[in-house]
């Protein structure tokens, strides 16, 4: 009797400890599963932070900044973010509408503002057309891991945002002395320095805003339209590489050596007497300021 007591006694206290590491386990894995999913929690946080989505530059509610008399820009509200662009205004029948889609380390966008700034310049300054311009970011990987095209179009999103009147004059200087594809580029400090030489009057807003590279994911997002379509107000699908340029909503196809002649042939053509009436004899391209790096 007292045998079978004691083994029943053991039976019992075996299942207790059975019982108590079913709990043990049970609880160490809830609390395992409730850390994970804290984990997961907070690393989405963390890469929200890393990478938002942010609304676009003010004054480039099209991508681009509208630049018309006087150098000055359109001024426009802010793309909201994950929205789409909305075209620029129509302009009046004797002004042409000039748009560049460029990215800051293509070497043909830069031989292309070397040779027709001038004309481009001329034109503005006499009514005859406005210049949309649109950067984008279509080589960030061609710049030895520093992302170049991404930091310098953000840095175009700055100045449009800051001193907006001034960008006609930015984006010249980020063509002086090009960096070449494959190299690294311009660091932040040199490209800020270059926005001082070009007459930002906001430098200190405009600096902090390239440090901080604010508008890189609209300049992503940007990208992304360009080359996705359509071009609005155009017969662009899409933009397929850079320089884009589009003249009253046709296509300048180029030939690589981008002489004045050429272009302004073709600008003549699309815009009609109208134009060639109202701008003033092309000039000769300029000589290259000395850039500041």
């Amino acid at each position: 009797m007292r045998e079978g007591a004691r083994e029943r006694a053991r039976e019992l206290r075996n299942l207790h400890r059975k019982q108590d590491r079913r709990r043990r386990w049970v609880l160490r894995g809830s609390m395992t599963s409730g850390i994970a999913i804290i984990l997961v929690a907070v690393a989405l946080i963390i890469l929200g932070f890393v990478t938002p989505t942010t609304r676009g530059p003010l004054n480039m509610l099209s991508d681009g900044i509208k630049i018309g008399e006087g150098f000055k820009a359109v001024p426009t509200a802010a793309i909201p973010a994950n929205s789409k662009p909305i075209a620029s205004e129509t302009n009046p029948p004797a002004v042409i509408d000039i748009k560049l889609y460029v990215d800051y380390l293509c070497p043909n966008c830069g031989t292309f503002e070397r040779k027709n700034s001038a004309q481009l310049q001329a034109w503005i300054k006499s009514g005859a057309a406005t210049v949309e311009i649109h950067p984008i970011a279509i080589l960030t990987t061609k710049s030895a891991g520093t992302q170049y095209s991404l930091r310098a179009a953000n840095a175009a999103g700055c100045v449009a945002e800051f001193s907006p009147n001034a960008f006609f004059d930015f984006n010249d200087a980020m063509f002086v002395d090009q960096p070449k594809e494959g190299s690294a580029g311009l660091s932040d400090a040199q490209i800020i320095a270059r926005a001082s030489k070009a007459g930002v009057s906001d430098l200190t807003h405009v600096s902090k805003c390239i440090n901080d590279r604010r508008f890189r994911s609209w300049v992503q997002s940007a990208t992304t339209r360009a080359l996705n379509g359509p071009i609005p107000n155009s017969d662009l699908t899409s933009v397929s590489g850079t320089p884009t340029i589009v003249v009253n909503g046709s296509q300048f196809k180029y030939t690589t050596g981008f002489e004045p002649n050429e272009f302004a042939q073709f600008v003549q053509q699309i815009a009609g007497d109208a134009f060639t009436e109202n701008a003033s004899s092309p000039p000769s391209p300029s000589a290259s300021p000395t850039p500041t790096n």
